[in-house]
């Protein structure tokens, strides 16, 4: 019996680590998720992807602290792929050094909370810094250099105090200096040299710099005084020399006179009174002069301001050879269009979102043979407060492979996209929200989002199929829509794709400006989209476009901030960089930006690109009313085939799009009309000049029948 005891007691104290384990369970998960995203690399000895102890049997690279991941140290190993989805999990991680190596893409948008040293440097990242790093309020060292970050900065170091070390150097960051870089009261040394930042230094004039470095950048004016005694390395830019003005004169208001007291300043008159110089009734009337003069120029500012869109969008038809519709069919148009939304009922859902149906007429069929007249149809919900499928997180587990790299088919602002393959054959697209955007904790938040998305429904609007809600995982299911985005097919084309038709691009822009023609103008309260872009258009296989994100950053309460800090993408609005606050408007340039993508084939910021080609609307919009310019711009792989009228009006549409004053930009119930007009006028050239000559057209004649 007691050589039984002895074996018992020997299997417990000799085989710890494979029973139950050194290493935290959400430590030892995130590592094996890592693994794998690094393409499992030999050179990581002791790692595994499905079993092992991380701290127990002493993986390369990890260093621990009791059953805590504290240091990871993977250095100079050549390593690619992506570092996983899931480490937010290293909660006690202090360091993170995957410098020097072959990564590339994005950054996870989670980020270890509560680490101190963070090393990125010499790898091949892009895109923005994560938002998340904004709540790392313990970070010390941030090292980001000799990467491919592009965009503006971002407003994140404003909780960051205890950053010592900042380095950016060697990447593409553009814009001026994020003002929040003025709370980095800790900081003792920053290395910005090697990008494309503009603007003056004064934000960093009140730190405690010893080390700076800001050379070969676009900086302008004087360098400030409080910067001159540390050390400094300012070359390559275009500083004013010589000492900085004076700020500018300071004039106190005048003091306040009491009729009670005297004033030795106040000059008396024959009677021993006081006067102001001018007698009160002088007073009133320069102050009546001056609210007249206001209220004249007000009144024409406005005048103007609110006749221009309109007179904009009309000119579409009174300019070009094509047969403008006669002014009562316009009449016509407009009066079905107002008749039609004011005298349709609203329909009650169950969430706290109104929906009535869009008009019909406004959504006539792009081309009788082509595509059919859909009405847009409003499916009432059920009385249950969500309608969506709810699903568990064993089942996505299992069919996206428990999140595999494989089943990656898209990563954005907020969250990861997986394609979802379940056992009756269907697939749907999962997306897993960022923990940044939608905290775990906000699973009431979370619900409110699903009620509201779900009650979404246009023929262009990516569906809301289910939900998962689950130990503070959040994720929303989508149809999928296997052929791809937009972005896709414009920007990762290899030599055996098919380019897009003219044809099917003005397809493509008239369905999306019918999606957000109905977020902004059908659904009550309106929807602004805020992350409308190239990769949120879905294609199915006949091309149709479906906007996805649909109400899902204008539900989070966390997006804008998410959001604003990839503003420097080239699809945000100038009003965006400057308040971070999305509007109709906003969504109305961010939809003009991708028409010119549609356009010219270009993505909206190219750093690849010359200096002055770098920004797609700065480079292209001086040359949209421009024949011969506009001829130059449009995308090659179109080779030619595509009708110039056509090509001039949609030029047109855009040019009021992406207008730098917001107030100028025509609602995207305008933008539908122009393009539906534009459609019209190419069908009936088409058909006039079959009829007169005999199946080929008056112009254009180089071009397929099937264009227009």
């Amino acid at each position: 019996m007691w050589q039984l005891w002895v074996l018992v007691l020997s299997i417990c104290v000799w085989s710890p680590t494979y029973i139950n384990g050194d290493t935290k369970p959400a430590d030892a998960s995130a590592l094996k998720v890592m693994y794998s995203s690094l393409n499992s690399p030999s050179q990581l000895t002791g790692w595994s992807s499905s079993s092992g102890d991380p701290c127990g049997q002493s993986w390369k690279g990890v260093i621990c602290s009791g059953s805590a991941v504290t240091e990871l140290k993977l250095s100079g190993l050549g390593l690619t792929g992506s570092l996983g989805y899931l480490l937010s999990s290293l909660t006690s991680l202090m360091i993170l050094d995957m410098s020097n190596n072959n990564l590339g893409n994005q950054l996870p948008y989670e980020l270890p909370p509560n680490v101190q040293q963070l090393n990125f440097a010499g790898n091949q990242f892009n895109g923005g810094i994560p938002y998340s790093v904004s709540t790392m309020t313990s970070l010390q060292d941030l090292n980001l250099g000799h990467n491919q970050f592009q965009g503006q900065m971002g407003d994140i170091f404003g909780q960051l105090s205890n950053l010592t070390t900042l380095d950016l150097s060697f990447n593409t960051f553009t814009g001026n200096l994020s003002q929040s870089l003025s709370s980095l009261s800790s900081v003792a040394s920053m290395y910005l040299q090697n990008n494309q930042f503009t603007g003056t230094l004064n934000v960093l004039a009140n730190l405690p710099l010893q080390n700076l470095d800001v050379s070969n950048n676009h900086f302008t004016g004087w360098i400030p005084n409080q910067l001159k005694n540390i050390n400094i390395q300012s070359g390559g830019n275009t500083f004013t020399s010589g000492p900085a003005p004076p700020p500018p004169p300071y004039t106190p208001p005048p003091p306040k006179t009491n009729p009670k007291s005297g004033s030795s300043n106040s000059p008396s008159n024959s009677n021993g009174g006081k006067t102001s110089g001018i007698g009160a009734g002088g007073v009133a009337g320069i102050v009546i002069s001056i609210l007249v003069v206001g209220a004249i120029v007000a009144f024409f500012l406005m005048k103007k301001r609110s006749r221009r869109p309109a007179s904009d969008v009309e000119k579409f038809d009174n300019d070009g050879p094509f047969t403008p519709l006669a002014s009562n069919e316009v009449k016509e148009m407009k009066s079905i269009q107002t008749s039609s939304l004011t005298n349709t009922k609203t329909l009650e859902t169950s969430a706290s979102m109104k929906i009535r149906p869009p008009p019909s007429d406004r959504h006539k069929s792009f081309d009788e043979d082509e595509f059919s007249n859909k009405p847009v149809v409003v499916r009432k919900t059920n009385t249950a407060p969500v309608s969506a499928t709810m699903y568990s997180i064993a089942d996505l587990q299992m069919a996206t492979g428990s999140f595999s790299v494989e089943n990656l088919i898209g990563e954005g602002s907020i969250g990861r996209v997986y394609r979802a393959q379940f056992d009756n054959g269907k697939a749907l697209a999962v997306k897993k929200i960022d923990s940044s955007a939608l905290p775990s904790q906000a699973s009431e938040d979370f619900m409110e989002v699903v009620c509201n998305i779900s009650q979404l429904c246009h023929p262009n609007v990516t569906e809301l199929v289910g939900y998962c809600s689950e130990h503070g995982q959040h994720l929303l299911v989508y149809e999928f829509l296997g052929n791809g985005s937009l972005h896709d097919f414009l920007h990762l084309s290899d030599e055996f794709s098919k380019p897009l038709t003219w044809n099917t691009r003005v397809k493509i822009a008239l369905g999306t400006a019918r999606a957000l023609e109905y977020l902004h103008e059908v659904c009550s309260p309106s929807v602004v989209h805020k992350n409308f872009k190239s990769a949120n258009i879905l294609l199915d296989m006949e091309l149709n476009p479906h906007l996805s994100d649909c109400g899902l950053a204008n539900f989070i309460p966390n997006a804008d901030q998410v959001l604003n800090h990839y503003t420097g993408s080239g699809y945000s609005a100038p009003e965006v960089a400057m308040s971070g606050q999305y509007t109709m408007k906003s969504d109305v340039y961010s939809f003009g930006v991708v028409m010119l993508e549609l356009l010219t084939g270009r993505k909206p910021f190219d750093s690849l690109r010359p200096r002055s080609e770098q920004s797609l609307v700065r480079w292209a919009t001086p040359q949209l009313h421009d024949i011969d310019s506009l001829a130059k711009m449009v995308d090659p792989t179109l080779k030619g085939l595509y009708p110039a009228k056509s090509l001039s009006r949609f030029a047109d549409v855009v040019a009021l799009c992406v207008q730098m004053e917001p107030e100028f930009r025509p609602p995207m119930s305008e933008v539908v009309q122009a393009l539906v007009r534009l459609v019209q006028r190419a069908n009936m050239s088409k058909r006039t000049a079959a009829d007169d000559q005999g199946g080929r057209r008056a112009d254009d004649t180089d071009i397929p029948e099937q264009m227009f």
